[in-house]
């Protein structure tokens, strides 16, 4: 049921007061569709974009950087969609979701992950979305594009993004309301503007008269260019649960999870748009494709008529928002409970600032633009193992947890069903950082990180689908040789795992009376 326009007045108006506690049943009134807004806008945006022009980047032609841009974003949507059933169930975040697999304290592995990828995501939406605001700006105004420019469109835009954060969830939901229709027309605008000059015969470096050096670089570039891709959609897989939990447990999980994969492959309109514009710079302007200096942003305002400089620069601006809130958000919500002197807002201000420093430090002081692929890859591969035990975790529970259990680490108590040895579940902890170490090892991405196990598929990067198999096969394997306790379970017991009686340690410490009852009830 959608809120009364009064209580939707305040929400929008008034500072979010809620941390990762449970949302109470009475605030739950989002619905399906607007976390698919929510979703869809956090990657409706001029970052995606960036991220689909690497397929062009990396030497592919139009139609087989398209193959792996749909290849990406459907395997990336199928991974993620689960993810979104958490937050209704539970009613709080996907990191304090998942005490319950990796134990009270193993929940900071997820706070972690959530960590990498808004600053990763985050900085990747102000710098290329600074970038377009100061190029358009110069092309419209001549306005001069100094490091003092970029400084203060840097500055300008990451305050506008951390505003928007600091009000909260529905301040962020009407913006991405406002995102997704605005945006999705600008680049629809945009498809006109780069119509006639768009030739989908682009055949990139991997052409019949390339040398076999060449030829044989085709599927780790193809694969490496999926991976990016991918990417997109599982840095979703921390956040999803931040802003499912306003949605009513009553809600059928297959709505929930199809309003999370719709999404995902909505955002096929902003990553063609960066692959088809890429491919056009590709060939109309190709120092601005040059691997070893490539500058999409700058590529794109060359390249474009000058009727479309200012919705350019709008795309940046709307986009740009919508990436940074959805990434910064979830992350000072969720450091407010690993801090818990900290407040969601004070939090929030926290890792805005230090992400706005790692904006400066990477923009004025090192060459980090390039590698995005790397980071990217990397994220993908410590957060899909994570993911993959959150969802085994989720099937062999029937999805049935302890909502105040889930909170002991937040209330800085001690005990109850997620306690584990001391506040760690080893079984879903070891899942984890085995699947991650593996991926790492036998990543590929040419010219920018090898594992020492990388050469072993002949160049091509199967970090992805090693990593999934070996968190599922072990989690699988160590929940039927060291069973859990059965007070993890529900009524209905265990799916395919086993378990074994075992007391479950009283919950100490700050109001742990009434929550020791309601922990220790079966």
């Amino acid at each position: 049921m959608s809120p009364q326009p009064d209580t939707a007045r305040q929400s929008l108006t008034e500072v979010e007061t809620h941390g990762v506690d449970r949302i109470p049943d009475a605030d739950r009134t989002a619905r399906p569709l607007d976390l698919f807004r929510l979703a869809f806008g956090g990657a409706n945006t001029f970052s995606t974009c960036v991220l689909g022009a690497f397929p062009i980047l990396f030497g592919l032609s139009f139609w087989q950087g398209l193959a792996a841009t749909l290849l990406g974003v459907l395997v990336g949507a199928l991974i993620l969609s689960p993810m979104a059933v958490f937050g209704p169930v539970n009613g709080t975040n996907n990191a304090v979701s998942s005490s319950a697999h990796l134990g009270v304290h193993g929940r900071v592995v997820g706070s972690f992950l959530s960590l990498l990828t808004a600053i990763a995501f985050f900085s990747i939406s102000v710098w290329s979305s600074g970038d377009a605001l100061v190029g358009g700006a110069h092309r419209l105004f001549g306005l001069g594009r100094g490091d003092l420019t970029y400084a203060v469109a840097y500055a300008l835009f990451a305050g506008l993004v951390l505003a928007v954060c600091v009000y909260g969830f529905r301040f962020m939901l009407f913006v991405n309301k406002v995102a997704v229709a605005s945006a999705t027309a600008l680049f629809l605008l945009g498809a006109i503007a780069f119509a006639g000059d768009f030739d989908a015969s682009y055949a990139g470096v991997f052409t019949d008269t390339a040398d076999a050096a060449t030829k044989d670089l085709f599927w780790p570039s193809f694969i490496g260019a999926a991976l990016i891709v991918l990417s997109n959609p599982v840095s979703f897989g921390a956040f999803l649960g931040d802003w499912s939990r306003y949605i009513p447990a009553s809600t059928p999980r297959r709505r929930v999870m199809g309003a999370a994969f719709l999404s995902q492959l909505a955002t096929l309109v902003p990553f063609v748009f960066g692959l088809a514009t890429a491919s056009i710079i590709a060939a109309k302007a190709p120092d601005y494709v040059d691997p070893a200096a490539p500058d999409f942003v700058g590529g794109l305002l060359a390249i474009s008529p000058g009727w479309y400089f200012l919705p350019v620069c709008l795309l940046a601006l709307i986009g740009g928002m919508s990436t940074g809130t959805t990434a910064l958000y979830g992350t000072g919500l969720d450091f407010s409970s690993v801090f818990p002197r900290l407040s969601r807002v004070q939090a929030t201000v926290l890792v805005g600032v230090l992400s706005t420093v790692f904006i400066f430090v990477g923009r004025f002081a090192l060459d980090l633009v390039q590698s995005i692929s790397t980071f990217a890859t990397m994220i993908i591969t410590c957060t899909t193992p994570w993911m993959v035990v959150m969802m085994l975790g989720f099937w062999t529970r029937r999805g049935w947890y302890d909502p105040e259990a889930l909170q002991v680490f937040n209330r800085r108590q001690r005990g109850g069903r997620y306690w584990f040895a001391h506040g760690w579940n080893w079984r879903g902890m070891t899942a984890w950082w085995v699947a991650a170490v593996t991926g790492v090892l036998f990543t590929n991405i040419p010219g920018q990180f090898v594992g020492p196990l990388g050469d072993l598929a002949n160049g091509v990067d199967i970090s992805l689908p090693l990593s999934l198999v070996v968190a599922a096969v072990l989690f699988l394997t160590l929940l039927r040789v060291f069973p859990e306790p059965r007070a993890v379970y529900g009524p209905e017991g265990a799916r395919l795992a086993r378990t074994v009686e075992v007391a479950v340690e009283p919950v100490t410490g700050p109001g742990a009376v009434t929550v020791a009852s309601a922990t220790l009830r079966a």
